[in-house]
């Protein structure tokens, strides 16, 4: 029986290796970098199998439904005018940098391109999912608005509001929905237009493929193995994008690719009950980002966030652009992640005007060494939190 996979073919030397382990590290010719192109086909197994000796072939992986990672509404906002607690918390609103000069991409669910929060800024969109550019869902205006919104009805909602032009790319569709080559050709098309922060709130829907896969006629235990096979899959396939995105630095500045974590953690129900984080932020070489909320003690982290981030943000009440205009109040880490961003954005600016080289590599390593844990309460747990809550250059 057929189904539709994800290939990442590149121009790199020749490889023979068996379906879903082609993602092993290598060297990358200059020109497999520069024509690394992402293709979706219907195969069988014997065409699955002529696919993984290609040479070109980088890595092969079952399509499978991906879904934003949906926020909970914040309680009324705290601010009146002035700096959101997120951009006051690390340091954005201090700081002399504004993120004047990078390119920002924000894969999700398009913007309302014509909000007060984006006025100025140069939109570059691109659908992805099929549904039309522009935001009908509210997830991708909110994130769009935290990481470079300029200031609505007297309040800085933007980490880094001097971005002068960002890329959108639509990879969920307008019931916050989709499926993996979306990602992964978003992904491609952000990094080949030069985009130096890409920002993804999104989750793989593997309990969603599972009910599926039962829903047309599969037995359970069968369903399972074809998810766990797909999530496998696409889990080697994430690896081997982004090792083509870290090969492109030699070529470039290269990219930082930030992550949502997830909001399936529930610790206010039991503290032990605690998820990974899962794809795309569990993938090797993405930024994954936890969510924290604020208490009488210091930051702690969001009930619902899910463990091992590799670095921590405000994502509890997060104020920011709303459809329609105006502002509105949502919590996870999905609103997390674009604070993470909008930080990267602010170190990518401060790193280019420095002597330091110019390049993915040396932005992540100030990033994830300026992140303190100084802000946080006493008992929390340092795999919820990561290295710790990100801050400004």
């Amino acid at each position: 029986m057929a189904r539709t996979y994800t290939i990442l073919r590149e121009a790199g030397r020749p490889r023979t290796a068996s379906p879903f382990d082609l993602a092993a590290p290598r060297a990358l010719a200059a020109e497999g970098v520069d024509l690394a192109l992402v293709d979706v086909a219907e195969l069988g197994k014997a065409e699955l199998a002529d696919v993984a000796r290609d040479p070109q072939v980088r890595a092969v992986a079952p399509v499978m439904p991906t879904t934003l990672v949906r926020p909970r509404a914040g309680e009324a906002p705290q601010e009146a005018g002035g700096a959101t607690w997120g951009v006051q918390e690390v340091g954005a609103d201090t700081s002399a940098r504004t993120g004047a000069g990078v390119l920002v991409a924000v894969l999700d669910t398009g913007v309302e391109a014509s909000h007060p929060a984006f006025a100025g800024v140069e939109l570059v969109e691109e659908d992805f999912s099929g549904a039309g550019t522009g935001d009908r869902e509210g997830h991708g205006t909110h994130v769009a608005g935290t990481v470079f919104g300029r200031d609505v009805e007297g309040t800085r909602i933007g980490v880094a509001p001097g971005v002068q032009r960002a890329l959108i790319g639509k990879i969920l569709g307008d019931d916050g929905s989709g499926e993996s080559d979306m990602v992964f050709r978003g992904i491609q098309w952000a990094v080949s237009e030069g985009a130096q922060v890409v920002s993804m709130s999104i989750g793989f829907d593997f309990p969603g493929l599972v009910a599926q896969l039962v829903a047309d006629g599969w037995p359970t235990d069968l369903a399972t193995s074809a998810a766990l096979e797909a999530y496998r899959g696409n889990l080697r396939m994430f690896d081997a994008l982004m090792a083509v995105v870290r090969a492109r630095s030699a070529f470039g500045t290269g990219a930082i690719v930030v992550a949502a974590a997830g909001n399936e953690s529930q610790r206010d129900v039991d503290p032990s009950y605690e998820i990974a984080a899962a794809l795309p932020a569990a993938a090797e070489g993405v930024v994954s980002v936890g969510a924290l909320a604020r208490s009488p003690e210091g930051l702690v982290v969001a009930p619902f966030s899910n463990t091992f981030p590799q670095v921590s943000a405000p994502g509890v009440d997060v104020l920011s652009a709303a459809l329609g205009g105006g502002l509105v109040s949502l919590s996870g880490t999905s609103m997390a992640t674009p604070h993470v961003a909008g930080v990267a954005a602010l170190w990518w600016e401060q790193v280019l005007a420095s002597p330091l080289p110019a390049t993915a590599a040396t932005v992540l390593a100030q990033l994830v060494g300026s992140a303190s844990y100084a802000p946080f309460a006493p008992d929390v747990d340092v795999a919820d939190r990561g290295v710790g809550l990100v801050r400004a250059p």
